[in-house]
C-alpha cells in the first residue's frame, strides 16, 4: 500500500509541477494585455485635456478678437460722431459769424444810407433857404422899382443893353407857363425863350412853375417875371 500512496503522490506533484508553469505563462500573458488595456485610457485620457486645452484658447482668443474688433468699432463710431460733432459746431461758428458780419454790414450801410440823406435834406433845405430869400430880395427889388416909377416901360422903351420893350410881344396878355427842366442849359443856368429873347435868372422860385407868368420890363429899364394870378408875386430877371 505504501507504495501505491508513494507512486499517486509522486504523480500528483507532477501534475502539480506542469500545470503551474503553465498558469503563470498564461498569468504573465495575461497581465501585458490588462496593463496595455489600463495604461490605453490613461494616454486617452492623459491627451483629451491636452486637446482641450488647444480648443479652450483658441476659443478665448476668437472671443478677444471679436472684442478687439467690436472695441475698435465702437472707438471708430465715436470718433466719427466727435468728428461730424466737431465739424456742425465749426459750421455753426462760421454761419455765425457770417450773419454777424451781414448785420454789422446792413447796419453800416443803413448808418450810411441815413447820414447821407439827412445831409441832402439840409442841403435842399439850405437850397429852398436860398432860394426863397433871393426870391423875396427880388420880389422886394421889383416892388420898390415899380413903386419908384409907379408905371411899366412904355412901347418901344429900351433897356440898358439896347434890347426894346414891345407891348405885343410883352407884358399880362402874353402870359405862359414854364417847365422847371424846360427852355435851355446853357453857361451853367436854365434859360427861358420869351418873346424873341433869352431870359434867367440867379434862381427860379418853386411858384414861377405852378401858375402863368408873363415877363414885363418896368419903367427902370430892368426886366421883371410876374404872376398871372397873383401880381404880387414877381421878381427881376436878366435878359441874354
Amino acid at each position: 500500500m505504501k507504495p501505491m500512496r508513494l507512486i499517486g503522490m509522486g504523480v500528483l506533484v507532477l501534475f502539480l509541477g506542469t500545470i503551474a508553469p503553465t498558469y503563470a505563462q498564461q498569468d504573465q500573458g495575461a497581465k501585458p494585455e490588462k496593463q496595455q488595456q489600463q495604461a490605453k485610457p490613461r494616454k486617452q485620457q492623459e491627451a483629451k485635456p491636452a486637446k482641450q486645452e488647444q480648443q479652450q484658447p483658441r476659443g478665448q482668443q476668437e472671443q478677444q478678437q471679436k472684442q478687439q474688433q467690436q472695441q475698435a468699432k465702437t472707438a471708430n463710431q465715436n470718433e466719427q460722431r466727435q468728428a461730424k460733432g466737431q465739424q456742425q459746431q465749426l459750421q455753426q461758428q462760421q454761419k455765425q459769424q457770417q450773419q454777424q458780419a451781414k448785420t454789422a454790414n446792413q447796419n453800416e450801410q443803413r448808418q450810411a444810407k441815413g447820414q447821407q440823406q439827412q445831409q441832402q435834406q439840409q442841403a435842399r433845405t439850405q437850397q429852398n433857404q436860398e432860394k426863397s430869400q433871393q426870391h423875396q430880395q427880388q420880389q422886394a427889388s421889383g416892388q420898390q422899382h415899380q413903386q419908384a416909377q409907379g408905371q411899366w416901360a412904355h412901347n418901344g422903351q429900351k433897356d440898358s443893353r439896347g434890347h426894346e420893350y414891345n407891348a405885343s410881344r410883352f407884358g399880362r396878355e402874353h402870359h405862359a407857363r414854364f417847365e422847371e427842366n424846360g427852355g435851355r442849359y446853357y453857361n451853367g443856368r436854365r434859360e427861358y425863350s420869351y418873346g424873341g429873347y433869352w431870359f434867367y435868372a440867379d434862381a427860379w422860385p418853386a411858384w414861377f412853375y405852378q401858375q402863368d407868368v408873363y415877363f414885363v420890363m418896368g419903367a427902370d429899364g430892368l426886366w421883371y417875371a410876374v404872376s398871372y394870378d397873383d401880381p404880387s408875386l414877381m421878381f427881376q430877371i436878366n435878359i441874354e
